[in-house]
């Protein structure tokens, strides 16, 4: 009897892992598709640790735009100084443009204006010493500073100042210029020659930077000729870098794992090329000081857009409450297009 029984158990144990060995099998034939939605979760939380934000090629809205397009005058924005200088580094953050706003004497005097929702024009950040600003994870401004020959941070409420990276090599910085900042907190930067007379110091070259998040910097080229604008591409697996004067080109460099390669020219025979922005297609928006035009381009080198403006130009920002309006600064001057596709905010 108690054999019997015995029996009996281990018969409908093996019943029981044969029905859930079959069950298994079963599964493994379904469709991704047909997965739990537990499973996705975990998916996508893994996604949103190793990014901090949704990749824009998946927020990306609209249509790239091509040929001729018309850069509107912000007249409340025109410039208030009596002095000949230049606005520089477009960011937006939140519902307001941010920019700096400098002269070309007295060390490039510098400082930060805010452009708000309702069109009024404001000093955000006094005696700032600021050219290019971009923003970081949490919403602070980094600024390129020649002023300082650094790089600066500054909290825009407040305006209060902290360092972000003063030296290379021993040496401080020419004029640190355009800034460009990836979702893990690395900093690439450009270094030209520019605002050097600002302060004691500098480089032997000017060249592109590379700060990683732990705060190490690594030189990333030094064979452009007053490297000006930089852009990463929306995966981040590519960082553009314009610059070279009146003999300007436009350089990729392909980012592997976090670290750019060897650059190659992507666009030549640009004129005094300066700032850049990039839509989330990829498309990279490059403005031409002195020639005071605006190019797009696709990540491939083709140009399928251009705009005027009546005053030189030097960068470029995606802003406006749906992201789709591109800023463009210049001398004493600020414009807008309106276009159909959402891009990066500096």
């Amino acid at each position: 009897m108690i054999a019997t029984k015995k029996a009996t158990q281990k018969n409908l144990l093996i019943s029981s892992l044969m029905v859930g060995l079959l069950a298994t099998l079963a599964g493994c034939d379904k469709k991704p598709a047909d997965a739990p939605v537990a499973s996705d979760a975990v998916v996508s939380s893994a996604a949103a640790e190793t990014s901090v934000a949704a990749p824009a090629v998946a927020a990306c809205d609209g249509t790239a735009p091509a040929g001729e397009l018309t850069p509107v005058r912000i007249e409340a924005a025109n410039t208030t100084r009596t002095e000949p200088g230049l606005f520089e580094g477009p960011v937006w953050i939140n519902d307001s443009l941010y920019f700096s706003d400098f002269v070309f004497t007295n060390g490039f005097s510098s400082r930060i204006q805010k452009l708000d929702a309702s069109g009024a024009v404001t000093t955000a950040i006094d005696d700032s010493g600021s050219n290019g600003l971009a923003v970081d994870g949490n919403g602070l401004l980094v600024a390129g500073t020649h002023k300082y020959k650094s790089l600066s941070r500054f909290n825009p409420a407040t305006g209060e100042r902290s360092s972000v990276v003063e030296q290379y090599n021993g040496n401080v910085f020419n004029s640190p210029n355009d800034i460009a900042i990836a979702k893990d907190g690395t900093i690439y930067f450009t270094d030209p020659a520019f605002q050097r007379d600002a302060a004691p110091g500098g480089q032997e070259k000017t060249g592109v930077y590379r700060v990683a998040a732990d705060g190490t910097v690594t030189l990333v080229d030094d064979t452009i000729t007053n490297p000006n604008g930089i852009a990463l591409s929306p995966a981040e697996d590519v960082l553009y870098v314009n610059g070279g004067g009146e003999q300007g080109l436009l350089r990729a460099y392909p980012i592997v794992n976090g670290v750019p390669q060897a650059g190659k020219d992507l666009v030549t025979g640009l004129t005094i090329p300066d700032g850049m922005a990039v839509d989330c297609k990829g498309n990279i928006y490059l403005t031409e000081h002195i020639a005071r035009q605006l190019r797009v381009y696709t990540p491939a080198g083709e140009q399928i857009a251009q705009a005027t403006t009546d005053a030189n130009l030097t960068n470029a920002a995606f802003g406006g409450v749906e992201g789709k309006t591109l800023y463009l600064t210049g001398a004493g001057s600020l414009w807008k297009i309106e276009l159909d596709i959402t891009g990066s905010a500096y």
